[in-house]
């Protein structure tokens, strides 16, 4: 709107003060008139009436150029027109490209210097110096100001391309993140499926290997003494058969989640473990559980409860305890079981894994480590055993 309609309002103004100013000069006045004209017409023929060029470089240099001769013509004539400079500059500063805008700059520049300094003598040097110091300022001062405003541009251009790139970067992120997530659900779900197969794969070939082949040596057993006189032997071979049938079947449902754990706490299937134990062998078991039960992973759970189990059944068979204590500790970041007894203590470095025909120190010992834990005994001969075994609240293994 400025630049449609402000130098027109400029220019007819200024004619008007010419025509007050020359009203006794007809000749004069014709000309400063003539020429007010053709600048009006040379701008609203290839500017205003055109605004499709004014995006397009070359006809916008050349109307500025023959907006600018025009200027200088009148100024010239009469210093009153360097007030039309300012549509100068808008002009160029809007209309013409870095760097050819510093020459446009320029030139507008002169022309108001020259209408500023009008008034100082041209008749000797320091007239001249004084022209041409007035003009250095503005040329000077305006072509900073082109400079300053095309640096503001190229680092608004900058700041605009970094906020693209940084919001194509997010966009890109977003994605690859949503589509990470989709692949994460996805491994999850093989890994579950795979997980499942395997087991269903392990029991069949346990079964298989155990209750399978048992049953049919049972089936073949009784069938041989149905028509055998002497079928003690077929039916005694079928109990025999029956048995290591069995022990293997508490074998292979021994990896399974222990039926303590189905339907109650760690630390309930630890007070039950103990309830029972106590009250099958005589023996005073103290139970202790600090800090603020949480749920912990089967595999954790199943780990400690095993190794109170085996600690108990120890202490039954080798220990000769009068008394008993199990503290089930929750912490930070691990829980721990300790199991306490007032025995006769032994040797741990003599230990083996053979003992009692359970899990034994060592079989313990790897259980616990598995899920990135530890387990410590502590024994002499005539003062007891402590053990302690500690997994991770994760009880992920390594």
């Amino acid at each position: 709107m400025r630049l449609t309609v402000v130098p027109y309002v400029l220019l007819a103004c200024l004619a008007a003060v010419t025509i007050a100013i020359k009203h006794d000069q007809p000749g004069s006045l014709t000309v400063d008139l003539v020429l007010c004209a053709l600048i009006a017409l040379w701008t609203l023929g290839i500017f205003t009436l055109r605004p499709p060029w004014r995006t397009q470089d070359r006809p916008m240099a050349i109307f500025i150029a023959g907006f600018v001769l025009l200027l200088a013509v009148l100024v010239v004539r009469d210093p009153w027109f360097g007030f039309l400079t300012p549509a100068g500059y808008f002009y160029t500063f809007i209309l013409l490209p870095w760097p050819v805008e510093l020459i446009g700059i320029g030139a507008v520049a002169v022309i108001a210097g020259w209408a500023q300094s009008y008034d100082i003598p041209k008749t000797n040097v320091l007239g001249l110096l004084g022209c041409a110091a007035v003009i250095a300022v503005n040329v000077i001062g305006m072509c900073f100001a082109s400079w300053l405003g095309r640096r503001g541009e190229v680092l608004s251009q900058q700041r605009q391309d970094a906020v693209d790139a940084l919001t194509e970067t997010n966009q890109r992120l977003e994605s690859t993140l949503a589509e990470n997530a989709v692949l994460h659900e996805q491994l999850l779900t093989q890994a579950r499926e795979a997980g499942i197969i395997d087991e269903r794969q392990r029991m069949a070939r346990e079964i298989h290997d155990t209750l399978a082949q048992g049953l049919t040596g049972i089936v073949t057993q009784l069938q041989a003494a149905e028509h055998a006189d002497d079928w003690r032997r077929y039916v005694s071979t079928a109990v025999g058969l029956a048995r290591e049938s069995l022990t293997e079947a508490r074998r292979s449902v021994h990896a399974l989640r222990p039926q303590p754990l189905q339907s109650a706490t760690l630390s309930e299937a630890i007070a039950d473990v103990v309830r029972r134990w106590s009250a099958l062998h005589g023996i005073d078991v103290q139970l202790t559980t600090t800090g603020t039960p949480r749920v912990m992973t089967p595999e954790a759970e199943s780990t400690l409860l095993r190794a109170a189990q085996e600690a108990l059944v120890n202490v039954a068979k080798y220990a000769q305890a009068t008394r008993v204590g199990v503290t089930l500790s929750y912490m930070d970041k691990k829980v721990a079981l300790d199991v306490r007894d007032d025995g006769v203590g032994f040797d741990p470095s003599r230990s083996t894994s053979s003992e009692a025909g359970g899990f034994g120190l060592v079989a313990m010992r790897q259980r616990v480590e598995a899920l990135n834990g530890t387990l410590e005994v502590e024994s002499e001969p005539g003062f007891g055993t402590a053990i302690s075994a500690t997994v991770p609240m994760s009880g992920a293994s390594a």
